[in-house]
């Protein structure tokens, strides 16, 4: 049996590569490809933001997936995608607290709230190209 804080490491991994995969797919198979970047665009009017704003949004969805999967700063990206999942929050939450509410509800952006906190405060795990900080340095 591995010692516990490999394990540990594995379970920081697992998250990391998990939230990282949601993001990608939110960002890159939902807005970019399935929805499309002017429906993207549409879809943000309707809700009140600028349209222009579903371009970084995508943007930050798709990049910081592939950098939480990779497991490149990963403390740092898990804090700037916390704009994106707060901006969610609020667009979800006069929806009810269940997300299979009409247009869905405030439970799983909220979820990833805690996510990307946890995210942030536990880092890369193992495998990580490019950790926050140095091993040993900070924990």
């Amino acid at each position: 049996m591995p010692p516990a804080h490999d394990l540990q490491q594995y379970g920081v991994l697992l998250l990391r590569v998990a939230l990282g995969v949601m993001f990608f797919a939110h960002g890159f198979v939902l807005k970019f490809w399935t929805i499309g970047m002017d429906g993207s665009a549409r879809f943000f009017a309707a809700l009140g933001f600028p349209g222009w704003l579903a371009y970084p949004t995508t943007a930050a969805e798709t990049i910081g997936g592939v950098m939480l999967v990779l497991g490149i700063q990963t403390r740092w990206v898990a804090l700037a995608l916390l704009p994106v999942v707060l901006g969610a929050l609020w667009v979800h939450s006069g929806n009810g607290w269940l997300f299979e509410a009409q247009h869905g509800g405030w439970e799983f952006p909220l979820y990833l709230v805690v996510l990307c906190v946890a995210q942030a405060m536990l880092g890369a795990g193992a495998g990580a190209l490019w950790p926050s900080w140095p091993r040993g340095v900070r924990k």
